[in-house]
């Protein structure tokens, strides 16, 4: 998954799922805590990244299982998208990435994130600079 897309939550708690990233997500995904670079969002999985996520959680000894770990799954939300492509979050999803009314949706390879706009427009401020930008590229071998 890949590019940005700008979406906002209707009064019914709503999200459209963005036009370019429906046939990644498929028609059932999940979405659920996550973060990039100690700041709040939300991820979302398709069904085979979110099964692999599952299996390698479940390989896990037990003493790793308890913790933060657990949230990952009790926040999570298998999500159908209507035949609008609308998908409904939990209300502690929302609370806990502090999204309000916009939003952006960022493709992150096999996932995609889920900003607060506001949040997501600090972090690209902050974090867009040559030197992380060098230091991302070099963690994946580029």
């Amino acid at each position: 998954m890949i590019g940005t897309s700008l979406a906002k939550i209707d009064e019914k708690g709503r999200l459209i799922v963005p036009a370019k990233l429906r046939p990644e997500l498929g028609d059932m995904f999940y979405v659920t805590i996550g973060t990039n670079g100690g700041r709040r969002c939300l991820t979302a999985y398709t069904k085979q990244s979110w099964d692999d996520l599952c299996r390698r959680y479940d390989a896990l000894p037990l003493a790793q299982k308890s913790g933060t770990t657990s949230f990952l799954f009790s926040y999570a939300v298998e999500c159908a998208p209507d035949k609008q492509n609308r998908f409904t979050l939990s209300a502690n999803l929302f609370t806990y990435a502090g999204i309000t009314k916009e939003v952006v949706i960022v493709g992150r390879a096999g996932q995609a994130e889920i900003w607060d706009a506001a949040s997501y427009a600090e972090f690209e401020r902050t974090m867009l600079t040559p030197e992380n930008l060098m230091a991302s590229l070099e963690a994946i071998g580029l």
